[in-house]
């Protein structure tokens, strides 16, 4: 798949097949944010892959705002130790996963865990140490039925490009 295309054409997924995901592709999802820039090249990452249908489904649980999370045949759960920037460099391996996983036929939708309530929950049932910062548990499957509608419209480049300064409209140079 182009990259430009599958950029494009991704789409948030909350509604999954129930059949599992390879163990090759679980593994290209890992490969694809281990190859993720990060400040300094610190990469202050770790991925916890959850395929136990009962984890997941606690997982499901805790996610209040994305209980989906609880249907998903594999979790990944981005954790950073040590990080700076953590959001940023979490981000960045995070959305390179995603980008993986819709070209190979799944789909994911982020999960966050707002209230510390849920993060100490998550951290304990994946016995991720306290001092690091949970970003997402992020689930995978394939989808259903393909991606559904075109999404939301996307702002004209008029709106949100700039050329030189802010408030200079972006003309093709």
């Amino acid at each position: 798949m182009d990259v430009f295309e599958c950029i494009r054409d991704r789409r948030t997924v909350r509604e999954f097949k129930p059949e599992p995901v390879p163990e090759e592709i679980v593994e290209r999802l890992l490969q694809a944010a281990r190859w993720a820039p990060s400040s300094s090249n610190s990469q202050p990452w770790h991925f916890v892959v959850v395929q136990d249908r009962e984890t997941i489904a606690q997982l499901g649980a805790i996610a209040t705002q994305g209980p989906f999370l609880g249907e998903a045949p594999l979790a990944i759960a981005v954790v950073m130790s040590g990080a700076s920037r953590p959001d940023l460099d979490g981000g960045r391996a995070l959305q390179q996963m995603e980008l993986m996983a819709w070209s190979e036929g799944l789909g994911t939708c982020f999960v966050g865990f707002r209230e510390p309530k849920q993060q100490v929950q998550v951290k304990e049932l994946l016995e991720i140490p306290q001092d690091m910062a949970l970003i997402t548990v992020l689930p995978f499957g394939y989808r259903n039925d393909g991606p559904k509608g075109n999404g939301v419209a996307r702002k004209p480049l008029s709106e949100i490009a700039h050329r030189g300064r802010f408030g200079t409209g972006y003309v093709r140079g």
